[in-house]
Parts: C-alpha cells; sequence; structure tokens
C-alpha cells in the first residue's frame, strides 16, 4: 500500500478527495450599523461589512477566484414581526444587489432572528414561534431576495412546511426557475456563538431547542430532508458540519441532490484558535475541509474560503 505514498505527486494522483474554491461559499455579513468593516471579535479573520464596502469586497472576492456567497443581513431597525427581512431597500436586498451586479453567485439566507427585537426565527405567540404565520411571512422574504438578485433562497429558520410555502410564494412571483438551498437538518447546536456576536441574533429569552433539531437524532434528520426534497428543496443541507458527519455521509447514501454542508461559525473559531495558536499545525484546515467533502458535500460553505483562495490552495493537499 506505501508505494502509491512515496511522493506528493504520487499522492496527488490517486487522491480520492480534492478541494476547489468552486465549491465553497464565503458567508458575509453586511451590518447596517456599521460605518467601516469589523473584525468580528469572536471569529478572528472575518469581518461584518458596512454597506458601502460591499462593491470593494466583491469584488476582492471575485479576483481570489471565490464565486459563491451567502448573505446574512444585519438591519439598524428591528421590531417583533421582523420588517426590514422582507424591505425591498433592506440591508439584505441591497447587498444581494451588489454581490449580483460584480457577478457573483448570490445566496440569499433566509430568516427572521437578525431582524426580530426578540431573537427569535418567526413571529411569537405568548413566547412561541408560530409556525404557520411565521412561514406566511418567509414567502414575502424570499421574493423580496428574489426581486433583489438573489441565486439561490437558503431557509434557514427550521419551520415546517417552509420549503413547501417558499417555492409557491416564487413561482406565483415569476421566480420559478430560482432554487432553494433548505437548511433541512440544522441542529440546536453549541456553535453557532460566534455567528450570533456577528449577526446580533441572540435570543433574548429561552433558546431554539423547539424548532431546531435535537443533537442526539439522526433518523430524525433523514425525515426532515424528505420532506424538504418532497415540498421541492434543489439542495439539502447538514449544520453544522464537524460534528454531524455521520447524518451528513448518510444522506449522501440515501439522496441523489445536491447536498451541502455547513462549517458554522464555532467550528471555524476552534479550528482557527488552535492553529493560531500553534496547537494545531496549519494543514488542520484543510484536513477538516476535506473531511467534509469525504463525507459527501457537494457544497461547502465555509468562513475559511477566503482563506484558501488567499493561499492559493484552489486543490488543497493534505
Amino acid at each position: 500500500m506505501r508505494r502509491l505514498r512515496t511522493s506528493q505527486e504520487l499522492r496527488d494522483l490517486v487522491s480520492e478527495t480534492t478541494i476547489n474554491l468552486n465549491k465553497l461559499v464565503m458567508p458575509v455579513f453586511v451590518d447596517e450599523t456599521l460605518k467601516n468593516p469589523q473584525e468580528i471579535r469572536s471569529m478572528p479573520g472575518i469581518y461584518s461589512y458596512d454597506p458601502d464596502s460591499v462593491d470593494d469586497y466583491a469584488e476582492k472576492l471575485r479576483n481570489m477566484g471565490i464565486r459563491n456567497v451567502l448573505v446574512f443581513g444585519v438591519p439598524s431597525a428591528k421590531d417583533p414581526m421582523g420588517t426590514e427581512a422582507y424591505n425591498p431597500e433592506g440591508v439584505s436586498q441591497k447587498a444581494i444587489r451588489k454581490f449580483a451586479e460584480k457577478g457573483l453567485v448570490v445566496m440569499a439566507d433566509l430568516c427572521m432572528c437578525e431582524y426580530t427585537d426578540h431573537g427569535h426565527c418567526g413571529v411569537l405567540k405568548e413566547k412561541t414561534v408560530h409556525n404557520d404565520e411565521t412561514i406566511k411571512l418567509y414567502g414575502k422574504i424570499a421574493v423580496s431576495q428574489a426581486r433583489a438578485g438573489a441565486h439561490v433562497i437558503a431557509p434557514s429558520g427550521m419551520m415546517d412546511g417552509q420549503v413547501k410555502a417558499i417555492r409557491e410564494a416564487l413561482d406565483s412571483d415569476g421566480f420559478s426557475d430560482t432554487p432553494i438551498m433548505a437548511y433541512s437538518a440544522k441542529y440546536a447546536s453549541q456553535m453557532y456563538g460566534p455567528f450570533r456576536d456577528a449577526a446580533k441574533s441572540t435570543p433574548s429569552f429561552g433558546d431554539r431547542k423547539t424548532y431546531q433539531m435535537n443533537p442526539s437524532n439522526a433518523r430524525e434528520a433523514i425525515r426532515e430532508m424528505e420532506l424538504d426534497i418532497i415540498e421541492g428543496a434543489d439542495i439539502i443541507m447538514v449544520k453544522p458540519a464537524l460534528f454531524y458527519l455521520d447524518v451528513l455521509k448518510e444522506a449522501r447514501n440515501r439522496f441523489n441532490l445536491p447536498i451541502s454542508a455547513y462549517g458554522v461559525s464555532g467550528e471555524y473559531s476552534m479550528i482557527k484558535n488552535a492553529v493560531d495558536s500553534g496547537l494545531l499545525g496549519e494543514d488542520a484546515i484543510s484536513e477538516y475541509i476535506m473531511s467534509v467533502f469525504r463525507a459527501g458535500a457537494d457544497i461547502f460553505i465555509t468562513y475559511f474560503a477566503e482563506y484558501l483562495a488567499q493561499k492559493g490552495q484552489h486543490r488543497v493537499r493534505v
């Protein structure tokens, strides 16, 4: 077995898994309250961008070879119904237009937690998120994002029936060609902390365990994915990635449509801090990303996308 490991060239020749920038998606925070880009305290090397800096950042990403972005907006005003989420001139909609104009594939995260003053992902009824009232608004948000130029709508709220409601809303508004990337198996994970710093979306009370998935369940994830596929999802997702590679592998074995994985903020910060402190070698980053593709992901949403592009590692060795 060692004969094909004797040189880097031979190892590359027989490599079963490679990393390509075309398969990576860079998450981007656009914060309406900022005047300049600001590094996220809990995510070293990752920035939130003010609306005026989006053009320059989009140009930078394109020049680096990054083709795909997932856009998160942080509004300056929030209310109980998250109305800024579907404002045609909202922070997300403006950012979507700018990224699309620069020729990037724009995936629009669709949720309400950044836009509600209570931090939950939908409409509250007596401190409980009301599923059916929420998905009505998800349809409005999806249409506003598609009108702004989003190429892919990515609902992340984990409401039952959200994909069907969004598909119907898009189709009725003339966006039948706009695909949906469903956050199908999104777990109630402890790995979202740094994201909530950036998105200013920490719930003001309680948690999201009544609508996000129980980390102990894998079979339930398959049921969630099956339902989203029936409702019209074009791409399904497992989130987080690192702690749920078993779920990702099982999804790959069962389903033939594209599967994405989201390397969430906690994964990024955990690995980046370990590398920066010298506890891990820098190749741990490539090894981590390789594991996700090896498990079966077609698309990887990762905060390391810009890092890999800067390294010029369009095809990364481990």
